[in-house]
């Protein structure tokens, strides 16, 4: 059959794009190598709940426009994002905040707060941090940076702070008021039904194929007795991989997830996420997929998420932009823009990470560029 264009990848960003083609009277093929939709903001239903399959995903913008579009697909219930962080036997509100403060010092007033916090920065003497240990205690102070950010950051990355660069935190948001809303943005949900019907929706009347790379497409394709033409594709893989890595592997930060069912326990944690910051723990965060949609089932589902060192073959989740793979990924941009009808879009496309407003947005505005 021949299609207008093959977009490889089915999760926002591609199903966006099709979406919109298709109004604009374009025919569009979609394929996946995973055997679903949604790409990372895909929810699988576990009796009853909407489990979150590659990790928490929260809907935040202050983009008014975004908001309204991604309103079409889905209604959004008035979720905010509240994490906890555990650390040891003590248990804090995060963002930093009041709350947070209050708890470590024994406080209540933000001159408090802010006298601690400047007296720990001046007592380090810290002039031009050479880390991101001295960057972290140079912004929030020793508690802060022991209790909430050490730990953490250090299974996180796989490295020892004092070895990872200053600039991966350019500042640590602290709130000197009683507020737990981990956003500042003034709209936020979660989608009523999970985000899997959102790309579902978007991809009505598209032909979608599943389970199958773009390598195996094409070669496949290939075989065909009559195969299928495009006259361009929107490829949404990682960059590297399209070029064969030519340049050298760009690298990644990838996670594992475990999932656990808990048909006897209603309530394991009281709180969707909650983030162990101890590095003693060997996950960073627990999810209880129930609380982002205010579930009231019997039983439960928690997934532990650990940090995993990517290695090619793995899955990617977040791009790695220091210097050395922004000047890599620069050579692999200069051969995207030779390549004739092909675009490249989405996180690993264009090598960055996106909140999920901002993938909306970067799609509208390629469709306003290319349809």
């Amino acid at each position: 059959m021949k299609y207008d264009y093959l977009v490889v990848g089915a999760g926002l960003y591609g199903a966006v794009f099709a979406y919109e083609a298709k109004k604009k009277g374009k025919t569009c093929l979609v394929i996946d190598k995973r055997d679903h939709i949604a790409g990372n903001i895909y929810c699988e239903n576990v009796s009853g709940i909407n489990v979150h399959k590659y990790g928490a995903h929260i809907f935040h913008t202050s983009d008014k426009k975004i908001w309204e579009y991604v309103n079409q697909f889905a209604e959004f219930n008035n979720y905010i994002n509240s994490p906890i962080a555990v650390y040891k036997d003590e248990l804090y509100n995060l963002p930093f905040n009041m709350n947070t403060f209050s708890k470590m010092w024994g406080i209540r007033t933000p001159a408090e707060a802010q006298k601690i916090i400047a007296g720990q920065i001046a007592s380090l003497n810290i002039g031009e941090p050479r880390n991101l240990e001295e960057q972290a205690l140079s912004l929030a102070g020793k508690d802060v940076y022991e209790k909430l950010i050490k730990g953490y950051t250090q299974k996180q990355w796989g490295r020892d702070c004092r070895e990872l660069p200053a600039f991966i935190i350019k500042r640590v948001p602290l709130r000197f008021r009683y507020d737990n809303n981990y956003f500042n943005d003034p709209y936020q949900g979660i989608p009523k039904g999970g985000y899997t019907a959102i790309a579902a929706k978007m991809l009505e009347g598209t032909e979608v194929r599943t389970g199958i790379s773009y390598r195996e497409f094409l070669r496949d394709n290939r075989e065909k007795q009559s195969p299928d033409t495009w006259d361009k594709v929107l490829y949404t893989g990682m960059i590297d991989e399209y070029f064969d890595f030519r340049l050298g592997a760009l690298e990644y930060r990838s996670l594992r997830f475990e999932t656990e069912e808990l048909p006897d326990e209603d309530n394991f944690q009281g709180n969707a996420v909650v983030n162990y910051t101890d590095e003693a723990v060997p996950y960073t965060r627990i999810i209880e997929h129930k609380h982002f949609e205010f579930g009231t089932q019997h039983g439960t589902v928690i997934t532990k998420e650990y940090p995993a060192e990517w290695k090619p073959g793995d899955e990617p989740y977040y791009p790695v932009n220091d210097d050395k793979n922004m000047a890599l990924y620069a050579g692999y941009r200069e051969l995207a823009q030779q390549e004739k009808n092909v675009l490249f879009g989405g996180r690993l496309g264009q090598y960055r990470y996106y909140d999920m407003d901002k993938v909306l947005r970067a799609a509208l505005d390629m469709v306003a560029e290319e349809l």
